[in-house]
C-alpha cells in the first residue's frame, strides 16, 4: 500500500480559513471538485468549504501504475491534507462537517470510524457501506489501465445522471464527462481497487457523528434502500431521497443538496452546542 496522494480545492470565497465552520466534500469516482461547484457556492457564506480530488482526478496527481491503497487510507490523506491547510487553534486540529458522493461518501464511513473525533456531522450522498458488484471493480481498474477513462464515459453518463439532465443541462454534463476522460487511468484504477475491498457494514453502528444519508430517486448504484439501512444501524442517523436524480445528486440538484447539507450541519451544532450547555450544568 502507499500514501494517496490528494489535493484539495478552495470553494468558499474568503481567503483566510478559520471564521466559519469547516466543511470538507468529496467527490464521486471519475468526477472532480467540480461536481460540487453550484452546492459548495451556496454553503460559501455561511461556511469553509474544501473540496478534494481522488488521485489522478482534477488537481491531484497522476498515479503509479502500481499504486494500491485502502479507503480508509485515502480518509487517513484527507485529515493529513486538511491539517495541511486549515491551522490548528491553541494545538486543537481543525474538526469539520464532511459530506461525500459515492466513494467520497465511503471515504466519510472510514473517517467516521478512524477520526471520530474529528467529524462535527457526516453526510453520504449516493453512496454505500460497500458498493454492489464490488468484485467487478477490480475487473475494471485493469481495463482501464490498459484502454484509459474514456472508455467508461457512456457507461458513466448512463449511471450518472438521470433521464433528461444530459439534454436539459448540457454543459453541467459535459464538465463532470470531460473531467473523466482527463482523469489518470492508473488513478482511476487505483481508486476501482479500493472500492473492490471497501466493506464496513459489520462496524457501521460505530458511526457516532451526526449522520445523514442521502439517495437519488433513479439512483441504480446506491438506491435509497442503502441509504435507509446506514441511516438505521448510524448512531444518529436519518435519511432522504432526492427525487428527479441519480448518482451525481450534488450536481444535478445542488440547491436540494446543499439545503439538505444545511440543516444537517445546524442540527449538528445545535446538538453539540446542547451537549456542552448539559455539561456545563453538571460540573
Amino acid at each position: 500500500m502507499s500514501v494517496p496522494q490528494i489535493r484539495a480545492v478552495r470553494l468558499s470565497p474568503r481567503e483566510q480559513l478559520g471564521e466559519k465552520e469547516l466543511v470538507v466534500l468529496g467527490p464521486s469516482l471519475g468526477t472532480s471538485t467540480v461536481m460540487w461547484d453550484a452546492a459548495a457556492r451556496l454553503l460559501g457564506e455561511d461556511y469553509d468549504v474544501l473540496g478534494w480530488d481522488l488521485p489522478g482526478h482534477g488537481v491531484s496527481p497522476a498515479a503509479e501504475p502500481d499504486t494500491a491503497f485502502s479507503l480508509g487510507e485515502l480518509a487517513d490523506a484527507v485529515v493529513a491534507l486538511v491539517d495541511s491547510i486549515v491551522p490548528s487553534e491553541n494545538g486543537q486540529a481543525a474538526s469539520f462537517h464532511y459530506a461525500g458522493d459515492s466513494v467520497g461518501g465511503a471515504t466519510g464511513a472510514e473517517l467516521a470510524l478512524r477520526h471520530p473525533e474529528r467529524l462535527l456531522s457526516l453526510a453520504m450522498i449516493c453512496s454505500s457501506p460497500r458498493f454492489n458488484g464490488a468484485e467487478g471493480y477490480a475487473e475494471r481498474a485493469e481495463l482501464v489501465a490498459r484502454q484509459g477513462t474514456a472508455i467508461r464515459l457512456q457507461a458513466s453518463a448512463e449511471i450518472w445522471f438521470a433521464p433528461g439532465f444530459l439534454s436539459k443541462h448540457p454543459a453541467e454534463s459535459s464538465r463532470l464527462l470531460h473531467a473523466l476522460r482527463d482523469a489518470d487511468r492508473f488513478g482511476y484504477g487505483a481508486v476501482c481497487r479500493a472500492i473492490a475491498a471497501y466493506d464496513v457494514r459489520d462496524r457501521f453502528a460505530e458511526i457516532a457523528a451526526p449522520f445523514l444519508a442521502i439517495a437519488g430517486e433513479f439512483d441504480t448504484v446506491c438506491p435509497f434502500a442503502e441509504a435507509q439501512w446506514m441511516a438505521e444501524r448510524a448512531q444518529n442517523g436519518r435519511a432522504v431521497e432526492v427525487p428527479g436524480v441519480a448518482h451525481l445528486a450534488p450536481a444535478e440538484n445542488p440547491a436540494a443538496v446543499a439545503s439538505l447539507l444545511r440543516e444537517h450541519f445546524a442540527r449538528a451544532a445545535a446538538g453539540a452546542a446542547a451537549g456542552r450547555s448539559a455539561g456545563e450544568a453538571a460540573q
